[in-house]
């Protein structure tokens, strides 16, 4: 299975319409470049790609795009509380409000609760 599958999951075919909504060629740029060239490069596990990729979206402020690749986490074979301290640890590099941002796209997602209250 391809990283792009592992982590679209069972969200590809919405995922695959929503890029080419936006441009025909969005889509193929995305599977090509970003997963078959650069996620598909070995070094580092699917999980930690997914959690670096966490961090450089709430850095971008591209709430959107979170919801996808905090699916990939579980995906990958990480965990609700390996998302939070990846968004814990980006606090002091990218600030509250960034990280509270992405806690609130994290709470909003059915199936993802926060283990704190």
């Amino acid at each position: 299975m391809s990283s792009r599958d592992t982590i679209w999951g069972t969200h590809k075919e919405a995922i695959e319409e929503r890029l080419k909504a936006f441009h025909p060629d969005l889509e193929k740029y995305i599977a090509s470049f970003a997963y078959e060239t650069v996620y598909d490069r070995p070094g580092l596990d699917l999980k930690t790609k997914e959690l670096l990729a966490i961090v450089m979206l709430v850095s971008l402020g591209n709430p959107q795009e979170l919801k996808t690749h905090f699916r990939g986490v579980v995906a990958a074979g990480g965990t609700l509380q390996d998302i939070e301290e990846a968004l814990l640890f980006a606090i002091p590099y990218l600030g509250f409000p960034r990280v509270i941002g992405a806690f609130e796209v994290l709470r909003s997602m059915k199936g993802f609760a926060s283990s704190e209250p």
